[in-house]
């Protein structure tokens, strides 16, 4: 398709998380600064919250390949677990074999003397839990007692919990009071404004390889976050999208036409409008044609 078009290696909006095409928006980079400071320092729980589709599992992979090797790390992500499969997924991460029937006794047995083993070889134990926002009270409750293991001094567990905003909905219900009041640090993704996205497609496009001048301009990039909302995920669909329609109109800059065309194909894209010139041009173009119209009709038909 289009990838020797623009000389590039692999999809520049592959909707795959790729660390690699880490773009760094301001929010981003505020989440994991705050999430390595949070980590580092021994805190309990830590959230991150975020839109569908603004870049959470992105931000969960880079921070696990970035945290440095005297972190022990333990990843969940799909959490819609009943308490007992919660707490067997734990022990499973955090490499404790337990017996199917196990009870609540052994598994706090089997898990703190685990984790007070980790301690001894790891600064921090981490366990990383994405879509939180799935899991049930009941599992909460239970994933805050885990967190109740510590020494004298710091938490023997640390857990990171990334949702969509409906995890804030949950946390605030009062029979999770107890979780909320533990949550010592909260980040919140947000949506990319037009000037971000701007840059956002050039850094996409670098990176798969492309050389050329500027595809996506800054007219084109104001209709993307209309059509978009400024979504990431939903970017990368209609930017993909505008880069086939380049392709088969052999076209190497995009234009609004194309954005509204790609636009109109994609079912999470809102509505979207030409820029004012271009839509002054038009009618500027139809008032002259219906002038025109109108001169040859009366050289035709002269008034009496």
């Amino acid at each position: 398709m289009y990838l020797s078009y623009f000389n590039c290696q692999y999809w520049p909006f592959s909707l795959t998380p790729n660390t690699n095409q880490y773009f760094g928006a301001t929010c981003h980079n505020e989440a994991i600064i705050t999430l390595n400071h949070a980590l580092l320092s021994g805190e309990g729980f830590i959230k991150v919250v975020g839109e569908v589709g603004t870049g959470k599992t992105l931000l969960c992979r880079k921070l696990l390949n970035e945290l440095p090797a005297s972190v022990h790390t333990a990843y969940i992500p799909n959490p819609h677990l009943a308490p007992n499969e919660l707490r067997h997924a734990v022990a499973n991460e955090l490499g404790v074999n337990l017996a199917l029937n196990s009870d609540q006794q052994e598994f706090t047995q089997a898990i703190q003397t685990r984790l007070v083993a980790l301690h001894q070889a790891f600064d921090h134990v981490v366990l990383v839990i994405d879509e939180a926002q799935a899991l049930p009270v009941e599992s909460m409750e239970a994933l805050r007692l885990i967190t109740n293991f510590e020494t004298e001094t710091h938490k023997l567990l640390q857990v990171v919990l990334l949702g969509q905003p409906e995890l804030d909905e949950k946390i605030a219900l009062p029979e999770l009071r107890q979780l909320k009041q533990r949550i010592t640090f909260s980040c919140q993704l947000s949506e990319l404004d037009a000037e971000q996205i701007y840059y956002y497609v050039r850094h996409r496009m670098v990176k798969a390889g492309y050389q050329g001048p500027e595809i996506f301009s800054r007219d084109v990039c104001r209709m993307i976050k209309q059509a978009t909302r400024g979504t990431p995920r939903i970017i990368n669909v209609l930017s993909h999208k505008i880069l086939m329609l380049m392709y088969g109109k052999g076209l190497k800059m995009a234009t609004p036409e194309l954005v509204k065309l790609a636009a109109q194909d994609t079912e999470a894209c809102h509505k979207v409008s030409l820029p004012w010139r271009l839509n002054a041009k038009a009618q500027w173009r139809a008032a002259c044609l219906v002038t025109v119209g109108l001169c040859g009709a009366l050289l035709l038909f002269p008034l009496a």
